[in-house]
């Protein structure tokens, strides 16, 4: 009885010891819109994540905006300033696609360009499930995501967008994201 319970308890702690770590780090994201916060997995995508807190804790999202918002489909920002000049980024990174976590609702992946290892700062929250990013053109990273404040992210993807600078899907009223810190 004395071992049964021995094992029991070891299965206790490694069960509590692994939610502690299958629990990722949390930013908050404070846009013109409101805040909403973004929960992270290092242990499906650690290129990204790292990438992504490396953006974070060099403030480099501060001042940006959510430059392409498509009702229905997804809200991308951080690589923008309101003025629509791209900031300059470090060198892109692995894509880490087909990592387990798929593009559904409130997710959060890596934009990138048509090249599949091109991804460097912007990212997206999925508005919708958008499985088919999982694969499409070899797939988008999700890495994240929105644990709290998703009527935030409905905001955004509710505002007039239009024409800007040459490219579609910008919102009219801009929707800047303030910053983006830790938890």
């Amino acid at each position: 009885m004395r071992v049964f319970m021995s094992i029991a308890a070891a299965v206790m702690t490694l069960l509590v010891a692994g939610a502690a770590v299958a629990a990722g780090p949390k930013v908050k994201v404070e846009t013109s819109k409101g805040a909403f916060v973004i929960e992270l997995y290092p242990d499906k995508a650690p290129i990204s994540v790292k990438n992504f807190l490396e953006y974070v804790d060099s403030k480099f999202y501060d001042g940006t905006i959510f430059h392409r918002v498509i009702k229905g489909f997804m809200v991308q920002g951080g690589g923008f300033t309101p003025d629509m000049k791209q900031k300059d980024t470090r060198p892109p990174i692995k894509l880490e696609a087909g990592n387990g976590l798929s593009n559904t609702k409130g997710m959060v992946a890596m934009a990138r360009t048509m090249v599949q290892d091109s991804a460097t700062a912007q990212f997206f929250v999925n508005h919708v499930d958008n499985a088919r990013l999982d694969n499409y053109g070899g797939g988008y990273a999700v890495f994240g995501k929105v644990v709290e404040g998703m009527e935030v992210v409905e905001a955004i993807a509710n505002v007039r967008t239009g024409q800007k600078n040459g490219m579609g899907d910008v919102p009219e009223e801009t929707v800047t994201i303030k910053s983006v810190r830790k938890l």
